[in-house]
């Protein structure tokens, strides 16, 4: 401020006066060097040294970290890339089926020992240090034997139990049963009662009755489509991922170590705000995953280093192959996210626009359209080498009736 030059370098040093003027200064100067140059930095910019100049003021070297640009890019044309085959099985139409009759099912008295899925009705009571514990007593509790439902432990007690049976054993209760934290208890059980599920018969009154489709036929062809749906639609991604992966590999390409230190800071920090919103810190998060922290952060920094290749990939197709936005594309873009987060179109762009985040989501835009050029260009095949056909059964029998159409045309033509 006002006070004199000496008087404040005799009070904070000369030296830490200067790194101070040097610090205050550089943002300001940094920012314009790196537009004239029209660089465009993929980190931070570093400072690497501060040197008296000749002339009188400071060079300053500083290191800017940039996005790695290839000339070309491995051919993609013609590749097979193997997957499971999304085909969908008798038994697995059959599960599904079976799934809604166990919803519907009722409930008959047997005379046998209980078994897994079986219910039974029973009265527990449980203690601790020979002391009873209220919160852990009920009557007439009718329970699903080996569903894990309710006190870890009760379910050891149950199996091949049969009514009258009373059955005691050690058993954990979880907090909110007279105390805040899991505490050891013993057990106490009376079998009342053993029920198991009677299952529906399929007929066409019953699908009828418990669904929008007239008959089983009916039912069977929606369940084995939405199946198949749902299975090519993972057979997609498995299909997307494993070839973006095979070519991301054969690059010849090494990835700065500040963009991976980046990328990795960014996926954890994303890591620890989900984690948070689910009420778990950092060390449960390794307890319930089964790792160290040292194994944590290779496994993270080897999938940043997958996720950096596969960009640096695709933002190269897209500047190699000349992909562009189409008129639409941006507002579409916009709209699905929109619709995502429950807010109005408009004001999610003016809002995307002040942010500078459009220019993130037309980056976004660019590479999906280079991804889906490179897929386009590939195969799908199974174990035996065989043609996977990935398209949804409404496209795929829309095309095969249009291309039928056109066989036969041109069978009258000739």
């Amino acid at each position: 401020g006002k006070a004199p030059r000496s008087i404040v370098e005799r009070m904070v040093g000369p030296e830490n006066l200067r790194s101070e003027a040097i610090d205050d200064s550089l943002p300001e100067l940094v920012g314009p060097a790196i537009d004239q140059a029209e660089l465009e930095p993929a980190t931070a910019p570093r400072i690497e040294a501060v040197r008296d100049a000749e002339e009188g003021g400071v060079d300053v070297d500083i290191r800017i970290t940039l996005w790695p640009v290839l000339d070309a890019v491995p051919d993609f044309s013609g590749r097979k890339v193997t997957i499971d085959s999304p085909s969908v099985t008798d038994e697995e139409v059959d599960e599904q089926i079976d799934r809604l009759r166990d919803q519907y099912a009722e409930l008959e008295d047997v005379e046998r020992p209980a078994d897994a899925g079986d219910f039974v009705m029973i009265n527990i009571s449980a203690s601790a240090d020979g002391e009873e514990i209220p919160e852990a007593t009920a009557e007439d509790l009718l329970y699903e034997v080996a569903s894990q439902s309710f006190i870890p432990g009760l379910d050891d007690l149950l199996g091949g139990a049969s009514v009258g049976d009373i059955r005691q054993g050690p058993g954990t209760l979880p907090p909110g049963f007279g105390q805040d934290e899991p505490r050891e208890a013993d057990l106490k059980v009376l079998i009342k009662g053993v029920r198991a599920k009677k299952l529906p018969e399929v007929t066409d009154d019953w699908v009828s009755d418990v669904s929008e489709f007239d008959t089983v036929d009916e039912l069977v062809d929606r369940v084995k489509t939405n199946l198949t749906i749902m299975k090519l639609d993972g057979a997609d991604n498995a299909f997307r991922g494993k070839l973006l992966e095979e070519i991301s590999e054969e690059l010849s390409l090494e990835v700065p170590e500040a963009l991976v230190d980046a990328e990795l800071e960014s996926s954890f920090h994303n890591l620890a705000h989900t984690l948070e919103q689910q009420g778990i810190d950092f060390p449960n998060y390794l307890r319930i995953t089964g790792q160290d922290e040292q194994q944590f952060v290779e496994e993270l920094k080897t999938r940043s280093e997958r996720t950096l290749r596969t960009r640096i990939l695709l933002d190269s197709v897209v500047a190699i192959e000349g992909l562009e936005l189409a008129d639409g594309d941006l507002d579409e873009a916009i709209s699905a996210m929109a619709a995502d987060v429950n807010q109005e179109a408009d004001a999610l762009k003016e809002s995307l626009v002040e942010s500078g985040r459009v220019e993130v989501l037309t980056g976004d835009i660019l590479r999906r359209k280079a991804l889906d050029r490179i897929v386009a260009s590939a195969e799908a095949v199974d174990d035996e080498g065989q043609h996977i056909d990935l398209r949804p059964p409404e496209v795929a029998d829309d095309i095969e009736e249009v291309d039928s159409s056109a066989d036969e045309s041109e069978t009258e033509e000739d």
